[in-house]
Order: C-alpha cells, then sequence, then structure tokens
C-alpha cells in the first residue's frame, strides 16, 4: 500500500496534551496480556489519588486536535445529535466538549477509578461515563455510533494487542459510521519504539489497522504545539 499521510505542520491555540509532564506512573506490563494492561491503567488512575497533575496524559481540557478538527472537518461527516462513542475517556474533557456541542455522548474508560473521576468532575452529564473493556466490549456499545473518537488508546497498548485494539474500536461504528483516529507518528522504517508507551504508529500501519474502513481524506501528519513538539496523525476513516 503507498503512503497515504500528508505531512502538515499546524498552529493549535491550546497546547496538547504534556506526556511527560506529570510524575512517572508504574511501568507499563511488558506482556501482552489484555487484563495486565486493564489493571495498568486503573493502577495509575487509583495511584493518583484525586491530583489531576499525576495522570501523564491529563491536563484539564479536551485534546486540541479533536477540536481543530470538529471546527474545520467534523460537520462534515457528523452533526449535532449525532450518536458519539469515545473510547478510553479518561477524565472526561474530551467527552465534556462534545456534549456541549450537542452530539449524544457516550464515554468509556477501562479503569473505574478513572468513570468515576470524570462522573465527579462532569456531573452535569455523569450518565454519559461507563466502565468498558476495550478487549471485551458489551453488546450495547456494538455499532452504536455515528462517530467514535480513538485519542492515543491504540499508541499505549503493547503492539501486539494494537490488532484487537482496533478491531474492537471499528465494531462501535455503525454500518455508515465514522472513526476519528489520532496518535503518534513514525515513520514506515523507523523501529518499532520498545521504550513505550506510547507505541506510535506509521501512517500505513494506522490505515491497516482500520481496515475495512478507508480515510476520508488523506492521513495528517502533523507536528503540534507542544514543547517539544510531538509528531501524529489524525484520520477520519469511514466505510465506502
Amino acid at each position: 500500500m503507498p503512503s497515504t499521510a500528508k505531512t502538515t505542520s499546524v498552529k493549535i491555540d491550546t497546547p496538547l496534551h504534556d506526556e511527560h509532564a506529570a510524575t512517572p506512573p508504574r511501568a507499563a506490563p511488558e506482556s501482552a496480556d489484555p487484563l495486565a494492561w486493564v489493571g495498568h491503567f486503573e493502577s495509575i488512575y487509583a495511584d493518583a489519588a484525586g491530583d489531576e497533575g499525576r495522570i501523564p496524559w491529563a491536563d484539564g481540557r479536551p485534546e486540541p486536535l479533536l477540536v481543530a478538527w470538529l471546527n474545520a472537518e467534523g460537520s462534515g461527516l457528523v452533526r449535532p445529535g449525532s450518536k458519539v462513542t469515545v473510547v478510553g475517556c479518561g477524565l472526561g474533557d474530551d467527552a465534556r466538549e462534545l456534549a456541549d456541542r450537542g452530539f449524544d455522548v457516550l464515554a468509556f474508560d477501562c479503569s473505574p477509578t478513572a468513570v468515576q473521576w470524570a462522573r465527579r468532575r462532569h456531573a452535569a452529564i455523569a450518565d454519559r461515563f461507563v466502565v468498558a473493556d476495550l478487549f471485551s466490549l458489551p453488546a450495547s456499545l456494538l455499532r452504536r455510533a455515528d462517530l467514535v473518537v480513538e485519542i492515543s488508546t491504540i499508541q499505549a497498548v503493547h503492539p501486539s494487542l494494537r490488532a484487537p485494539a482496533a478491531g474492537a474500536i471499528v465494531s462501535l461504528a455503525r454500518p455508515r459510521g465514522a472513526v476519528l483516529a489520532i496518535a503518534r507518528a513514525r515513520d514506515d522504517a523507523d523501529p518499532l519504539d520498545t521504550l513505550g508507551p506510547p507505541f506510535p504508529l506509521s501512517a500505513r500501519e494506522l490505515a491497516d489497522l482500520m481496515q475495512p474502513l478507508t480515510p476520508v481524506s488523506a492521513i495528517e501528519d502533523l507536528m503540534d504545539d507542544a514543547s517539544p513538539p510531538v509528531r501524529r496523525l489524525r484520520a477520519a476513516f469511514r466505510r465506502i
């Protein structure tokens, strides 16, 4: 498959998640056991004991690359009132942004502590947050969403779990639904980072993982405004 990425540099008014600012969490599992990874993420939230500064990917605001996409391109795929599922919702800022824009949001995380935390932070939409394991999804979540928002979940798990994780994410979308995916980027020729997570993806890998969905447009290869800048991929995928 030829490369599907286009490389650009974007100016984002709010900073992206600073994945290095917080206290380092426990070491990630070396195995590809899904239950070990579920336990790993729960331990990060539980150990934080209510301190958002100890969650490496939390910065108290929605993901700017999501906000920018919604402002520029999202209306071409989904309208207010559409059903949106947020994967790995964490403390809930992305879900709150989507709810504030009028979407029918359901957000889930494998960590009960994260879900309870999100409910407290966003009490007005507390019923939109549920506990669910991406590797063992309840039937009620399948084929529900007009749009699935996947931000940094695939990159956060063991590379051997990428395919089942991506397959589960695709299964959340309705037959004509879409998936918005955002992840750290690398070139195909670069070795897979063994020091993760995060484990960056190439545009080719992301496109392959999202099959049978295809990119709505070329996968974007973006340098964000973090300090130092972080290279990321962003793309919406849909069945054609």
